[in-house]
């Protein structure tokens, strides 16, 4: 899918998603949310040869009153793209794995020119 360079503003997606924990590392737990599908192959399309490495995309990301700027990362098998959702952010939050949070998170350094 191509989309013109005028057509591409600000790609925000807002969602719930339950965080779940990535332990594959045992000294270190990530926690994660996914991306809804849809939107990831969205994103997919419209960061076509601008993604970074492993297939990152720079995100501004928010949960509550916690905003930050990280990427979000392919998920296996090529669905949904994840979220690594920071300690600090889940303890301002009060939120573990398991809980669901409402998630936004808006793609950075889209060509709008």
């Amino acid at each position: 899918m191509s989309y013109p360079p005028a057509m591409l503003g600000a790609v925000i997606v807002e969602f719930e998603s339950e965080l779940w924990v990535w332990d594959a590392r045992k000294d270190e737990t990530w926690t994660f949310v996914s991306l809804p599908v849809e939107e990831s192959d969205v994103i997919r399309d419209l960061t076509e040869g601008a993604r970074r490495g492993f297939g990152s995309v720079r995100v501004k990301a928010s949960i509550g009153t916690s905003h930050w700027q990280t990427s979000i990362f392919p998920g296996g098998g090529g669905g949904a793209y994840v979220l690594p959702v920071k300690r600090a952010v889940r303890q301002a939050q009060q939120l573990e794995a398991g809980d669901v949070a409402t998630v936004s998170v808006e793609v950075l350094g889209l060509r709008t020119e």
